[in-house]
């Protein structure tokens, strides 16, 4: 029987890709997601995992080994933190568009400025609208996890298409805590063999990544947004055979605590996640009928699912950790897409969004107590004063 481990984030990571028997790995260093491929070089080094390691000359080259890799019929991975994800930009949409599932890791990192080391979602939330599966985890067991759940999505031949499996920097990386690594033949039963439509072959020759016609190029587009419909099924599929094998209970798209008869919640994704549990319950104990709904995937956005799970609540609070200037709402990514989905309620809870958790900074259990307090006198006033409002300013 698996035992649980003390693990950092980035080792599960790394775990993960052992136990899904990666065949094509390139690395390029960039805090904090280096200790990743650390791990994983010693794995090969060590004959623990029949793989081919390529150190990239960089984050471009990194994709481009990854996305050949693939192409041929390799289960291939790499990853990438801030700017160096950034720096990849122009292979996103060729390796979505060429329908190659690629698994990158990304351990968040602010981009510049302010260039610190610390942790935000912006680097990935970049790349959103490039065809990627994309979504956060919010502890190293998740890491782990969803490194197989991801590569089971991505390659199954309903979906193929590139997954971004996304952790906090440092404070999901670099800060251990338990993690239950699966048997083998758990990971062989959930995780068949990474099966190619058309790899490169001398025999059967086929095209990739050729130049096309502009004629061409809205059918290739439709194609992509009709396989993004398809994907939340593919989704369900696999986390009820995950959870049925390695006896987790994930829900596939949203995580609800304490909602059932919530007046209010937050609605955050990713490591803070773990902060705002431990707040909804004190909140709780005060008499504030509280209640939390974290994002598990960015991509596909499940908008029923959020409009079923949010939509008896009075007052919204979006925790946003990733920024959108001159947005619609002025402030972040999640509060567009989340209003969009409770667009067509009969009764619509009032929406406002918080700022934090940007450059590294901690989300305090102090601070939820004051958004509470935001929420609790919106839903007295019945209305919302600001649509965005940055914690500790």
């Amino acid at each position: 029987m698996a035992k649980a481990k003390m693990l950092t984030g980035c080792r599960a990571a790394a775990e993960g890709a052992k136990a899904a028997e990666v065949e094509v790995i390139c690395s390029y260093p960039i805090r904090p997601y280096t200790a990743i491929m650390m791990e994983l070089a010693k794995m090969v080094a060590n004959g623990e995992l029949n793989a081919e390691f390529v150190h990239g000359e960089g984050e471009h080259a990194q994709l481009s080994v990854v996305l050949g890799a693939c192409a041929a019929g390799a289960r291939a991975y790499t990853g990438s933190s801030g700017v160096g994800v950034t720096y990849a930009m122009e292979l996103y949409s060729p390796m979505a568009g060429g329908r190659y599932p690629v698994q990158m890791t990304i351990a968040d990192r602010t981009l510049d400025p302010p260039g610190d080391f610390g942790s935000e979602h912006t680097d990935a939330m970049c790349t959103r609208d490039n065809g990627w599966l994309l979504g956060w985890a919010c502890s190293p067991q998740e890491v782990y996890d969803n490194t197989l759940i991801a590569y089971r999505v991505g390659e199954d031949h309903r979906v193929m298409l590139p997954q971004m499996v996304c952790q906090d920097g440092y404070f999901i990386s670099h800060i251990p805590d338990k993690v239950t690594l699966g048997e083998m033949s758990q990971v062989k039963e959930f995780l068949p063999p990474y099966r190619p439509i058309g790899p490169l072959s001398l025999t059967h020759p086929v095209s990739h990544g050729p130049q096309i016609r502009p004629d061409q190029g809205a059918p290739m587009d439709a194609m992509r947004a009709q396989t993004f419909l398809a994907v939340p099924k593919v989704i369900e599929e696999a986390t009820a055979d995950f959870n049925r094998i390695f006896g987790r209970n994930y829900d596939p798209f949203v995580e609800q605590y304490k909602l059932a008869d919530a007046e209010i919640a937050f609605f955050i994704m990713g490591a803070h996640s773990n902060t705002c549990r431990t707040a909804v319950d004190r909140l709780r104990k005060q008499g504030v009928k509280a209640g939390m709904a974290r994002l598990r995937w960015v991509r596909p956005w499940p908008t029923h699912q959020l409009a079923t799970a949010l939509g008896h609540v009075k007052a919204i609070g979006v925790v946003e950790t990733s920024t959108s200037y001159g947005g619609a709402m002025r402030g972040g990514n999640l509060i567009h897409e989340l209003r969009a989905s409770l667009y067509d309620l009969d009764e619509r809870p009032l929406v406002t969004s918080f700022m934090g958790g940007l450059g590294g900074e901690t989300i305090w259990p102090a601070d939820f107590d004051n958004m509470a307090k935001v929420l609790t006198q919106a839903v007295k006033e019945k209305k919302v004063r600001n649509y965005v409002q940055w914690l500790g300013m």
